[in-house]
């Protein structure tokens, strides 16, 4: 007969934790004789309960019987592990997607350094693209297109220039001439750009700012410059910004651009009797560094009269807030803007490039401003109606402009040449109406005798295209000629007729007079092309002219001869005076500035080697 096997102790504690649990104390008693055990059979137990015997209480406890399988510590640790294997496990996942999402960022910023060889990218948004280094097979190429929000890029290597003819090599000790910015794609090396850090910082200050630059490229130039120098140009508008040499310093490249805006894109507040004069003009990008002062020439259509005007240089900060940074008349040479102000134009001295615009108050009921007065009637005429159509702008190139491009799309044509209306701050508004119209051939569907555009709507000078609509109507469709005589006065003020006396069909006579001059070619220039002294010429000119002469043969005589005698403390501030009358010079000269008449005047100057400056347009 098998015997039974003895229960582990595990069991005989589990057995007595559930006598326990039916009332009894938990654990059991052991005695101390050896007869007592697992093997006794119960009915020799329960015989042996009877004799009195003598018990030892003993209570097991759970932990020195029990410890392996029911300690909590023991019974925990897989599951630890486990956990620790799965906080690390995740703590990899996020680590290898922050490095994915990185290398993502950096191959996106990378493709903003791509070629771009379409200009649009500084239409749609003007979003950042900077300059890329060339690849392997096209040696000293970079392309060059500008980014609106980069401020420097350091520059290593040698420029060369474009020969487009016979003309001679300036060797200079610098480096070779920078080539001229064409219509195409031009590429220029370079080795070092900026940390990237900076260059990001950078786009992020200024990027905000440029939301508001017109979208088309007609009112737009833009190029890169080192310090050589160049000039910008906007065809059509007497917009320029001439860069002189070593305004940029050396070592640094800076991609410049030059914008027209619309008046009723740009928010610009007027005060009082206050209105705007200039077209709105921004050169930047804000903020780069100067080391010489640029200058911004755009026309102006006041009549400048100290004693009735007040006049003010208006820039807007980043922000978008305006500020009065110039009183023209009250200019401190220490001050950081200077203004050359004529007939026409007004040459704006600036080491900041940011918004600008020239704004003026009347002092008296004679200030006056120049209004051009256009005629404009349709080419073709398939109708009995026919409108004449009488434009007021102000006297500047850039109002002329816009619409002459207006009324191409129109369909229009120029049907007398325009006229210049002095328009004086007198609260009075402007007439206009048609009269001498043959009954017999035309009738008029004017219900008045005369219409009027109010003066605030010219005085305040933000609206474009005011014109007053003249409708006739032929009697006959085989009627074309038209005979008639248009006024237009301002009431107690000057005025201007116009005798209209042409075919509709076929009279063409000022159709020449819609075809816009082309000024200097291509909008940028870059380097010694952009001037009209030779670059060597100039340094000699400086070099011997700079030095105080007992004489007087110095840069007082010379600004005397070319009559800028009145800013005398301006450029005494500067540290080359006579490079800041040759820089005005430039900027009231080019393209057809005679360098005869000024090399006559610096050889008057009587200085001992005055022939070294003779020059002729062949030397150029």
């Amino acid at each position: 007969m098998s015997r039974k096997q003895p229960a582990p102790p595990c069991a005989q504690w589990m057995a007595a934790g559930a006598r326990g649990a039916s009332g009894r104390p938990v654990g059991s008693t052991v005695p101390t004789g050896a007869a007592v055990s697992a093997q006794t059979p119960r009915p020799a137990m329960e015989a042996r309960s009877a004799k009195a015997l003598t018990w030892i209480p003993a209570i097991v406890p759970a932990t020195s019987v029990c410890t392996a399988a029911l300690s909590p510590t023991a019974a925990s640790g897989p599951e630890d592990v486990a956990l620790y294997v799965g906080l690390i496990a995740v703590a990899v996942c996020l680590l290898l997607l922050l490095l994915v999402l990185i290398l993502v960022y950096c191959r996106k910023k990378e493709g903003l350094d791509s070629d771009v060889a379409d200009s649009s990218i500084l239409t749609s948004g003007f979003q950042p693209v900077s300059i890329k280094p060339s690849k392997a097979d096209s040696p000293h190429l970079l392309t060059i297109q500008p980014d609106l929000s980069t401020t420097t890029t350091t520059y290593q290597g040698s420029l060369c220039p474009r020969q487009d003819g016979p003309s001679p090599k300036f060797q200079l000790t610098n480096g070779h001439l920078l080539s001229p910015l064409g219509s195409g794609r031009h590429t220029l090396h370079h080795s070092s750009p900026t940390s990237d850090a900076e260059d990001f910082v950078s786009r992020l200050s200024t990027q905000n700012y440029f939301r508001s630059l017109p979208r088309g490229t007609s009112n737009m130039a833009y190029g890169t410059f080192n310090f050589l120098g160049g000039r910008l140009m906007i065809p059509n508008t007497g917009i320029s910004l001439l860069i002189p040499p070593d305004a940029i310093p050396r070592g640094k490249i800076y991609e410049i651009y030059l914008t027209l805006h619309k008046p009723e894109d740009v928010r610009l507040p007027l005060a009082g009797c206050q209105t705007l004069l200039s077209p709105i003009v921004s050169c930047g990008p804000p903020g780069v560094l100067l080391t010489r002062p640029v200058i911004l020439t755009m026309d102006h259509c006041g009549e400048p009269s100290p004693e009735s005007w007040s006049l003010r240089l208006k820039k807007q900060s980043c922000e978008g807030s305006w500020e009065d940074v110039l009183h023209l008349g009250e200019e401190a040479p220490s001050h950081l803007y200077y203004c050359q102000l004529e007939a026409g134009a007004c040459y704006v001295f600036t080491e900041q490039l940011g918004r600008f615009a020239l704004v003026g108050e009347a002092l008296s009921v004679a200030a006056a401003k120049r209004l051009k007065l256009l005629l404009f009637a349709p080419v073709a005429c398939t109708s009995l109606e026919y409108n004449i159509r009488v434009y007021c702008l102000h006297d500047t190139h850039d109002a002329l402009k816009e619409v002459v491009q207006l009324e191409k799309q129109l369909g229009g044509q120029l049907i007398q040449e325009p006229r210049v209306l002095h328009f004086k701050d007198s609260y009075h508004n402007l007439r206009l109406s048609i009269h001498d119209v043959p009954s017999s051939l035309w009738k008029s569907k004017l219900l008045v005798s005369y219409q009027e555009i109010p003066f605030y709507h010219i005085w305040n000078g933000t609206q474009q295209y005011l014109h007053c609509t003249f409708t006739l109507e032929r009697v006959s469709p085989s009627t074309s000629d038209l005979a008639c005589k248009v006024w237009v006065w301002q009431v107690e003020g000057d005025g201007q007729s116009f005798n209209v006396n042409f075919n509709i069909t076929k009279d063409t006579r000022f159709a020449e007079l819609l075809v816009l001059e082309s000024e200097g070619g291509v909008p940028a220039l870059v380097g010694p092309s952009a001037f009209k002294i030779p670059f060597l010429i100039r340094q000699k000119i400086i070099t011997s002219l700079d030095p105080p002469c007992s004489r007087g043969a110095d840069w007082r005589t010379l600004a005397q001869k070319l009559h800028l005698d009145s800013h005398l403390s301006f450029f005494a501030s500067k540290p080359s005076p006579t490079a800041m009358i040759l820089n005005l010079w430039e900027a009231r000269h080019f393209p057809n500035g005679n360098l005869s008449q000024l090399a006559a005047a610096v050889a008057g100057l009587g200085q001992p080697d005055a022939g070294l400056f003779t020059v002729s347009e062949a030397e150029c």
